[in-house]
């Protein structure tokens, strides 16, 4: 029997935390194992309890989500992956958790099992990328094009075309199943070729690559 997702949660209500607490413990196979009511008290949490993911609102007082998602990410070799959660998908503060490493986010509105599936899915090593609000907010935030620093990044690269073709479909939001549907290939060659777009860019997970793909204007925002 595999080990339980150990859990952390990272909000300044203290109503959030009891009521994500009693969401995902009620879950077979998820355990909470830390609670934080603040940025500043992020690390030691981690320290102590060793989530696998954190729940981390995005917003608030002295260290927001941003700043103690960065921290974890440059401490740890094997940080827990990050959902940060928000109550309005266009805020700014989003994608900056995002640009900082975060693997997705969470509105405050949604329902509790898309809760706890967000949390096996980011658990399973994988990414919640949305690709429209992720356009919506590199449109509005992102950075400067083909001549900025994802532009370089992208071209530092050096993508096959397969690898840039598997980019494109990863931004529209599609797992490796639907992608190897698409190209009519395996789901293995796919797994592969998301596996070498990562490794080259540098990418923790697809969030990120996404991210590159639309601040180099490898993908355009808009539309």
């Amino acid at each position: 029997m595999s080990a339980d997702i150990r859990v952390g949660i990272v909000d300044d209500e203290e109503l959030v935390r009891v009521g994500l607490r009693v969401i995902l413990d009620a879950q077979p196979g998820l355990t909470v194992v830390g609670e934080a009511a603040d940025g500043a008290e992020v690390m030691d949490m981690v320290a102590r309890t060793r989530p696998d993911v954190l729940l981390m609102d995005v917003r608030m007082p002295a260290i927001d989500g941003i700043e103690a998602t960065r921290r974890l990410l440059a401490a740890s070799a094997r940080p827990p992956r990050v959902l940060v959660v928000t109550t309005f998908e266009n805020d700014d503060h989003v994608y900056e958790a995002l640009r900082a490493g975060a693997s997705g986010f969470l509105l405050k509105r949604t329902r509790p099992p898309e809760v706890v599936e967000a949390v096996r899915v980011v658990a399973r090593g994988e990414s919640l990328v949305f690709p429209a609000a992720i356009r919506r907010l590199a449109g509005a935030y992102g950075g400067a094009g083909a001549g900025g620093p994802a532009g370089d990044r992208l071209r530092r690269a050096r993508l096959t075309e397969r690898e840039e073709e598997v980019l494109r479909l990863m931004a529209t939001g599609l797992s490796n199943a639907e992608i190897a549907a698409r190209l009519t290939v395996g789901a293995e060659t796919v797994k592969t070729h998301v596996g070498n777009v990562l490794t080259k860019l540098a990418a923790r997970d697809r969030t990120q690559a996404v991210i590159v793909a639309y601040e180099s204007g490898f993908v355009s925002p808009v539309g």
